[in-house]
């Protein structure tokens, strides 16, 4: 026979069954009504990555001094020298939203690069071999040249290996002594960073791991998450990020950049139909080979 004591512990027990259900219920009705909220811009975006960067250069500088791992107190020289964006160029098929700096004597190439196009590491060179190049002015040796250093930013992956950043020189192939200290190119793959890559992070905003974060964040979760341990100065980028991304330029920039990129596709699609179309005259390949050759469906093909 169950004694009132008995009864009453076993009240007791099915209250705090149905409290820990209840609180159970809220919570899961807590986070059913705030979902991840994901970015519509990520920082990767390059108009907002330029936009951003060239509108608060003091930011700017914060990244670059990560990058160069100096203290932001150490660059004395700091310019951008192409902080324009004409909307025209955004048309352009070779369009760059790149960020050309003088810094402390050196030039400083800062790229986003979002599309992978399986020519960027010509692509990069080239775009050093041209930096270099036109630093020369008239009348002086070559030994005046600036020390030049590209930093690409990737949301791709780049080389066979584990490490999310890669730093190439020139190098002599056996002693592997240096030809000369002015190249240096950077590669920050973003798929590659580890998961915790900043929590055990020193929360310094001139720590490029932070900033590799920001660039790699996909939710307004991140964006806070590097809030809370880069400080004031991560707060300021988080703002202007917020502030640019929502701006009548901005949208109206995306806008022509996505028209351009329609326009581009169409055009490339037209010039795969009359490729087809020619090697369906010839006649030496299949439907099938054509099709492989143009990227083009089988049923394109046939309808060339």
């Amino acid at each position: 026979m169950v004694s009132s004591a008995q009864k009453d512990v076993h009240c007791l027990l099915f209250d705090i069954f149905r409290f820990e259900k209840c609180i159970l219920s809220v919570i899961r009705n807590i986070k059913r009504e705030k979902p991840v909220a994901k970015l519509k811009y990520k920082l990767t975006n390059d108009i907002l990555f330029k936009m951003l960067f060239v509108r608060n250069q003091d930011l700017l500088k914060r990244l670059t001094a990560a990058f160069l791992r100096v203290p932001v107190i150490e660059i004395n020289e700091f310019t951008v020298t192409n902080p324009e964006m004409p909307p025209e160029a955004l048309g352009e098929k070779f369009c760059r939203l790149d960020i050309k700096m003088l810094v402390n004597g050196q030039i400083l190439d800062l790229e986003i690069q979002v599309a992978d196009e399986k020519d960027f590491r010509e692509r990069s060179l080239f775009h050093w071999a041209r930096a270099f190049s036109s630093a020369l002015d008239r009348g002086k040796g070559y030994i005046s040249l600036p020390k030049t250093i590209v930093v690409s930013i990737l949301a791709f992956p780049l080389f066979e290996c584990e490490k999310f950043h890669s730093e190439f020189d020139i190098l002599e192939t056996t002693r592997h002594e240096r030809l000369t200290d002015k190249l240096n190119m950077h590669y920050f793959e973003l798929p590659k960073l580890p998961k915790n890559v900043i929590e055990n992070d020193s929360g310094s905003p001139d720590d490029f791991n932070l900033w590799l974060a920001l660039f790699n964040a996909k939710t307004e979760e991140d964006l806070e998450k590097i809030q809370a341990i880069g400080g004031e100065i991560m707060k300021k980028v988080v703002e202007a990020y917020h502030y640019v991304s929502t701006t009548d330029e901005f949208k109206e920039l995306e806008r022509l950049r996505f028209d351009a990129s329609c326009n581009e596709a169409a055009a490339l699609h037209a010039k795969a139909i009359e490729i087809a179309k020619s090697l369906k005259t010839i006649g030496k390949m299949t439907i099938d080979e054509i099709a492989e050759a143009t990227k083009l469906s089988v049923d394109e093909v046939l309808k060339a």
